[in-house]
């Protein structure tokens, strides 16, 4: 009888929670094909199919289910004990994947790692940029940074900075169509939307008073506030963004505030965070890019539009 191996064993409890033979190539640093014929093998040791690929899906079959079951437990407490071994290490060391969004990573996360890889030279990360929103546990992510209102119960969270939502647009374009001086008064503008969120509806509320909401619409929309930031400095329109992404183009820099008084209501969460799945020990690599994260986003501040 042939003994499988304990990597085999391990990689199907990755592939229950990934459910893709790709996602679990990437999370093992094996190849495709590699996933396919150690899950063939398996088979072939157990006697008896395990996993349910078709086209569009991979499961497991109730044999599959019950062996992950039994074990997954035990592949979960090996791998805190290892990682408590780990930590033990001078230095921290291992692997940490992490997912941003684009235009935060490109603009606030990324000119950062150099500093933090010299400091860290043990820490491996990856960065996956992407407004997705991911399963951490299932696409294998360590660690997300994102606006929240308030964290998933299920996760450990940590506060990393304020960030409003602010109406911009250029000088030039308010030159030419005016200022608005009321939330009702965007419908006869030409305003830059995000292809997400409220879509073509916009929602204002200036101190206590009632919320105002209005359909706007405009010559572009996309998924990335540096597109959107970019067609304002352009005179296209009036655009919606987060602090952080108008932060540096304001006043002088050609990007004038709209309508300040009013509160822009249900688009972008007003706080970000750092966020990991749960779990009673968090490996001491992943706290160091956590504390690495605080000390760069403490020293902004994006609750104004003139930060």
């Amino acid at each position: 009888m042939t003994t499988p191996s304990f990597d085999d064993l391990h990689l199907l409890t990755v592939l229950a929670q990934t459910r893709s033979y790709t996602s679990t190539a990437a999370r093992l640093g094996i190849s495709k094909a590699s996933v396919s014929m150690r899950v063939a093998a398996l088979e072939r040791a157990a006697g008896v199919q395990l996993v349910r690929r078709t086209t569009r899906s991979v499961t497991l079959t109730p044999a599959g289910q019950e062996f992950v079951g039994a074990s997954a437990h035990a592949f979960e407490h090996i791998e805190r004990a290892f990682g408590g071994v780990r930590d033990l290490a001078d230095e921290p060391r291992g692997l940490v994947r992490v997912t941003a969004p684009v235009a935060l990573g490109r603009q606030h996360i990324a000119p950062t790692l150099a500093a933090f890889c010299t400091r860290y030279p043990e820490v491996r990360l990856e960065l996956d940029l992407s407004d997705r929103l991911v399963n951490l546990a299932q696409d294998g992510f360590d660690l997300a940074i994102r606006h929240a209102e308030a964290p998933p119960e299920t996760h450990v969270a940590w506060a990393l900075a304020p960030c409003t939502s602010i109406l911009v647009a250029s000088a030039g374009y308010l030159h030419r169509r005016g200022m608005p001086k009321h939330p009702n008064d965007l419908a006869g503008h030409a305003c830059l939307l995000y292809l997400r969120g409220g879509g073509r509806t916009w929602t204002f509320q200036r101190g206590d008073e009632d919320p105002v909401s209005v359909v706007v619409d405009g010559p572009l929309k996309a998924n990335n506030s540096e597109v959107l930031r970019q067609a304002a400095l352009g005179g296209l329109g009036i655009a919606l963004l987060p602090a952080f992404s108008a932060a540096g183009h304001m006043g002088t820099r050609r990007l004038v505030q709209v309508l300040p008084k009013w509160r822009p209501l249900g688009f972008f969460a007003e706080q970000i965070y750092a966020i990991r799945p749960w779990s009673p020990h968090v490996p001491r690599a992943v706290q160091c890019v956590v504390d690495h994260f605080k000390a760069v986003f403490a020293a902004q501040d994006w609750r104004s539009a003139a930060s």
